[in-house]
């Protein structure tokens, strides 16, 4: 039998590559990939619009000899069944070169290893003259004049990856300055997610810090796990091939619990619905987020509810991750054990949603308005046994109780849910508070202790349990300044 070694046509294939669908923000995530699995600790990302525009990211991970960097700069570098150590962020070996080469027709990679500089370039234009896969190797004086080698050298070992020739990102830009600012803003944001658990310096994981044009990147934790009023579920491991995949589940504090800032940041009311679901973290690197993976539908009620998964990356073959890294699909032993978290999660983040930020099982709690559910649909009604209906109650004749009962049953009947619900979904703020908040609770605080005052006992009881009392529990700063009033004025 015959056989034949037919390489590929090196200026269309390379061409064609560059089409894999990298969008500026995730060809950079991808390029960081690297200087974290080369156990760097600070990466530094430039750009400059002037003159030759350039793009470039120095790292001070530990570097390659000049062998090395040849075999980086192989396309299909790496075997993708290789065993991988469990911080390598890697998968086909292709990412540094698509990556860069989807954004610039030149790519240099500079790298300092025991002392040895060294460099290599793919030039698309070289290859598509010479119809081979040349690669470039500078001379050492034409190394010394890339940007941010002298910074290389000062800090002793690391590599510095250069986009030059932006062909991708100047196509059709009257204003390059502006246009390449404001792509890095989107580049700032999405580093931001992506590494917010490295930047962050998660327990058990090492810090980095990245800087854009000199300036910090801040981690954003899409679980808004320093808030307060956060809900963190039990974390739940899915045990595959011997490897443990880890399920946390959250749910988000209610927006009527959050400042406007931190309503912002959560991706305002439009960004809470939309980025429900699952985020999925790969070697703990965000890779997709925003999705049930059609275990569930996305869905108003549903939007608090966000569920981190991790994975190892000795589980890539069975998630079908693809080449950037920005797509991942659950096997199917995974899926059912999803399906499931799913339910019980998505069910409380409903839960959260009726009560305006507050679970309805929690028993302590009294409300003002109660959920009824029958035969046929849900129903809200006034909570006839709140202590303000009673005491109101108490105050009225026969006659007047009646008279109550119907304005009870009218405000039932002409309840706005539908206004109530378009409310909700848009993105205008609601607010609920007035100038004269402490006033009002202040007043209805008295009515309550003054229906309390022929009980023995009935003072204190009423105290106790005002801070555990609709609307009293919804402003505790408000309630414990009443409290503490009330109980100095005894």
């Amino acid at each position: 039998m015959a056989e034949l070694t037919v390489a590929p046509y090196a200026p269309s294939l390379i061409e064609s590559m560059r089409s894999v669908g990298y969008s500026l923000e995730s060809a950079i995530a991808d390029l960081i990939d690297n200087s974290i699995s080369a156990s760097a600790k600070k990466i530094s990302i430039r750009y400059s619009p002037h003159e030759a525009p350039y793009v470039a990211i120095l790292d001070d991970g530990f570097g390659m000899k000049p062998d090395e960097l040849t075999k980086a700069m192989r396309h299909g570098s790496r075997n993708p069944w290789d065993v991988r150590a469990v911080n390598d962020l890697g998968r086909f070996g292709l990412g540094l070169k698509t990556a860069s080469l989807s954004q610039c027709r030149k790519l240099t990679v500079i790298s300092l290893k025991d002392g040895e500089l060294s460099a290599r370039c793919w030039d698309l234009d070289l290859i598509a003259e010479r119809e081979n896969w040349i690669l470039y190797v500078p001379e050492a004086e034409e190394i010394e004049r890339y940007p941010l080698v002298s910074d290389l050298l000062r800090q002793g070992r690391g590599t510095v990856i250069l986009w030059e020739q932006l062909d991708r990102l100047v196509a059709g830009e009257p204003n390059l300055h502006r246009a390449l600012a404001e792509k890095m803003d989107l580049v700032r944001e999405h580093l931001a997610l992506v590494f917010h658990r490295y930047l962050a310096g998660e327990p058990g994981l090492s810090k980095i810090e990245i800087r854009l044009n000199e300036n910090q990147v801040a981690p954003f934790d899409p679980f808004l796990s320093w808030h307060s009023a956060i809900q963190p579920l039990q974390e739940e491991p899915i045990i595959i091939e011997n490897h443990t995949v880890l399920v946390k589940p959250y749910i988000l504090p209610h927006i009527s619990k959050l400042s406007p800032d931190e309503l912002r940041q959560a991706g305002g009311e439009e960004g809470l619905r939309r980025n429900q679901g699952f985020y999925i973290y790969r070697n703990h690197r965000l890779i997709i987020w925003g999705t049930w993976f059609r275990l569930t539908r996305q869905a108003e009620l549903s939007k608090l509810a966000r569920v981190k998964v991790d994975i190892p990356n000795t589980l890539d073959h069975l998630w079908t991750l693809d080449i950037k890294k920005s797509a991942a699909h659950p096997p199917d032993e995974v899926r059912q054990n999803l399906r499931r978290i799913v339910d019980k999660i998505v069910g409380t983040s409903r839960r959260v949603y009726t009560f305006r930020g507050r679970a309805t099982k929690s028993d302590r709690l009294i409300h003002s308005w109660s959920r009824i559910e029958g035969r046929d649909g849900i129903s809200y009604v006034v909570n006839r046994e709140h202590p303000v209906i009673g005491a109101f109650m108490e105050k009225l004749d026969v006659g007047g109780r009646r008279m109550l009962e119907l304005l009870l049953d009218t405000v039932e009947r002409t309840f706005p849910s539908d206004a109530l619900y378009a409310d909700m979904a848009s993105d205008r703020p609601r607010y609920f508070e007035d100038e004269n908040l402490m006033e009002k609770f202040r007043d209805l605080a008295l009515c309550l202790l003054s229906t309390a005052e022929s009980i023995d006992g009935g003072r204190e009881r009423i105290l106790s349990s005002l801070a555990s009392l609709d609307p009293f529990c919804q402003y505790p700063d408000i309630t414990a300044s009443i409290i503490k009033e009330l109980k100095g004025a005894d």
